[in-house]
């Protein structure tokens, strides 16, 4: 049930229509988004191209979070922090008509995403072996300012899950995620100085690239850390838009292994977030409870876009089972899961 993707090749045909879907375990398609072909004024393709670069580090102390996101007749440039002892937490964005001074990569092993204004510099650049996340934001949370330094090791042999998925008729999904990235660094705040250790610290990206339907839904669930013998543990988890029937999102990280997982089910309450969820599998591979101990809730509601995000922080407790047949028991692993409606 699950298609895994061996070769390379363009994402799209000239015509518009995916060339292969499915899932990788490393990024084989280049993203040709200018052969996009949904609407018949050829000119009109860039409006409702959506691409973001969203990239996270969980340390034992704080959660950090950097994005870039493209939507094609407007940007958003968001960076957040979470204190997990204190639950106290800011976020500042800043919303750009027509995505104006947005560069984003054109695929997601090289190249550099950036933004630069009198707010804000943002700059996400990948290179072999590494990842590099910059910040500079000197009126964030009322002139405190946030900078950051980041580098999160990806060595050639870490996998990642990559995924391409139609939304029928002629929209289509296309997502790296990648998780349990050693991050070593610095984050700033006034003259509070973190310093971060890749021993103790964990980055993940969220690059996605495609087509959604106007309206759209997904429900989301993360989390990178360590288990008990120092192995480094990590889960994606989600559904939502897209015809999944070739492949799922759905993955156990174990050091820099993919292990994939077919359907997996949330029970969660929409009208209380805060509640424990229930993430199962049918073949009996994930069963997990996820306690949350913080809501990030976002909103925007600007001209074209409207979007309500209900990010939960929270902590998972259960098993999984590893493609071998081990079963990895996951002890108050520090995570997020989100449930995300969008018109946009």
């Amino acid at each position: 049930m699950q298609r895994e993707l061996t070769q390379p090749s363009p994402l799209l045909d000239r015509d518009g229509r995916l060339r292969q879907v499915g899932w990788s375990r490393q990024p084989l398609l280049d993203s040709n988004l200018d052969a996009a072909r949904f609407y018949r004024l050829r000119g009109l393709q860039w409006l409702r191209l959506k691409r973001w670069d969203y990239y996270g580090v969980t340390t034992p102390e704080f959660y950090f979070s950097a994005t870039l996101a493209h939507l094609g007749y407007a940007g958003t440039v968001f960076v957040y922090v979470i204190d997990f002892a204190t639950g106290a937490m800011h976020e500042e964005t800043l919303l750009v008509p027509l995505g104006s001074g947005i560069r984003l990569s054109r695929n997601s092993d090289s190249g550099e995403s950036t933004y630069t204004s009198k707010a804000a510099r943002l700059r996400f650049r990948a290179e072999a072996g590494a990842r590099h996340v910059q910040v500079a934001w000197p009126g964030f949370n009322h002139g405190e300012g946030i900078e950051a330094e980041l580098t999160m090791a990806l060595p050639p042999a870490h996998e990642s899950m990559n995924i391409v998925i139609p939304i029928p008729p002629r929209r289509f999904y296309f997502n790296r995620k990648i998780n349990c990235m050693p991050t070593g660094g610095w984050v700033k705040r006034g003259k509070r100085k973190a310093t971060i250790e890749p021993e103790r610290s964990l980055g993940n990206l969220d690059w996605g690239r495609g087509v959604w339907d106007y309206s759209s839904f997904w429900v989301w669930a993360s989390a990178s850390g360590f288990l008990a013998d120092d192995r480094r543990v990590g889960l994606n988890l989600g559904y939502g838009f897209g015809d999944t029937a070739a492949a799922t999102e759905n993955v156990l990280i174990l050091d820099e292994r993919i292990h994939k997982l077919d359907q997996v089910s949330f029970d969660h309450n929409p009208q209380d977030f805060m509640r424990p969820w229930h993430l199962s599998a049918a073949d009996g591979r994930l069963d997990l409870e996820f306690t949350p101990f913080k809501e990030r809730l976002a909103r925007s509601d600007v001209l074209l876009i409207h979007s309500e995000v209900h990010q939960m922080f929270g902590r998972y407790r259960g098993q999984v089972v590893a493609d071998g047949g081990e079963r990895i028991l996951i002890q108050g692993l520090t995570g997020f899961a989100e449930e995300h409606h969008a018109r946009w």
